[in-house]
């Protein structure tokens, strides 16, 4: 089954590769999406893929892919319309 989802990650997640970091992740579990900087100075991912993948894939953003990057919070709402992405990029 396929999971669609935009996570929304607050911390120390700007200016410490965390996006580019975010990326590696996506595309060694083939997904589908993007990562961008919020003017807010969150992080905001939209991933699309396997449910079993996407749970995987938001344990290990939760964990901060960016080993200078600090996730203090991590909120997951799950969209209902697939993404028309074929890749994983970086806005």
């Amino acid at each position: 089954m396929q999971r669609t989802v935009e996570i929304r990650v607050n911390g120390h997640v700007q200016g410490v590769g965390f996006r580019y970091a975010t990326k590696m992740i996506a595309d060694r579990l083939s997904l589908v999406g993007e990562v961008y900087n919020a003017v807010d100075g969150s992080v905001h991912i939209i991933a699309s893929g396997p449910a079993n993948i996407i749970a995987e894939f938001i344990k290990q953003v939760q964990s901060s892919p960016s080993p200078y990057g600090r996730v203090d919070e991590l909120t997951v709402e799950n969209l209902s319309h697939p993404l028309s992405n074929t890749t994983f990029s970086i806005k």
